[in-house]
């Protein structure tokens, strides 16, 4: 895979951009104030597609990381390492926004809340699969261990969704077109297709990164013939 050149999911990261500006100016400049919530209520056009963009990036992560055990290669192998990281970073600033939200509806910035819990969890699950290759120098060790780690990690992501039925919980239910205006939910498509589009062009650009920092591999067709001198040949 050559990193030289322009690369075609470069356009998708742009459009991803131009797409949150403009949700971004919808939600903060042109729609409204929430009727219940007031201003407070606009982090909501972001907050919730990030949400819906941590948990798709953590689902993509658990298919990869089965990928990777199924048929191995550095390719998997990177694949992984990326949504991992994308995972991670998007679950944390899923909580961050979560905890502004929090502070003039709630009055703090945090409660030992089941959907607060469980999505904190899940960061520290991803993060702690990222740990873990830190710390395993092998290659095929670090590749199986971190898959396997991945889809334990995923587990939590159901319960994350589901917490808000399964327990009494300070968060709110499941958004739809019944609790929400149409202007509002239309923004919030907007802007999840937007963190959608970033998030793809992240993953991509992070597993072209980790597979170009890898060593090169040859395969023994393209070995070097072994040398008379260390072989012991005439």
């Amino acid at each position: 895979m050559s990193d030289s050149g322009f690369h075609k999911e470069h356009v998708i990261g742009a459009l991803g951009l131009v797409l949150l500006a403009y949700g971004a100016y919808q939600g903060l400049v042109v729609l409204p104030p929430e009727k219940y919530m007031g201003e407070a209520g606009r982090i909501l056009y972001i907050h919730v597609p990030t949400a819906w963009t941590a948990m798709i990036v953590a689902t993509a992560a658990c298919f990869v990381a089965i990928g990777s055990l199924v048929r191995g290669g550095d390719r998997w192998d990177a694949a992984v390492e990326a949504c991992v990281e994308v995972s991670a970073v998007t679950t944390g600033m899923l909580i961050i926004q979560g905890a502004i939200w929090a502070k003039p509806t709630w009055n703090t910035y945090w409660d030992w809340d089941p959907r607060l819990t469980t999505s904190a969890i899940m960061m520290a699950c991803f993060a702690g699969v990222i740990a873990l290759r830190a710390f395993v120098d092998d290659p095929r060790r670090r590749a199986s261990w971190s898959a396997v780690a991945t889809i334990i990690a995923y587990a939590d992501v159901p319960i994350v969704y589901f917490s808000v039925k399964w327990w009494r919980t300070l968060h709110q239910s499941f958004s739809n077109r019944e609790t929400v205006a149409e202007t509002m939910w239309n923004v919030v498509f907007i802007d999840f297709a937007a963190m959608l589009l970033i998030v793809t062009w992240l993953c991509i650009q992070r597993a072209r990164l980790s597979l170009a920092t890898r060593p090169v591999q040859l395969d023994a067709s393209q070995a070097p013939a072994a040398s008379p001198l260390v072989a012991g040949g005439n």
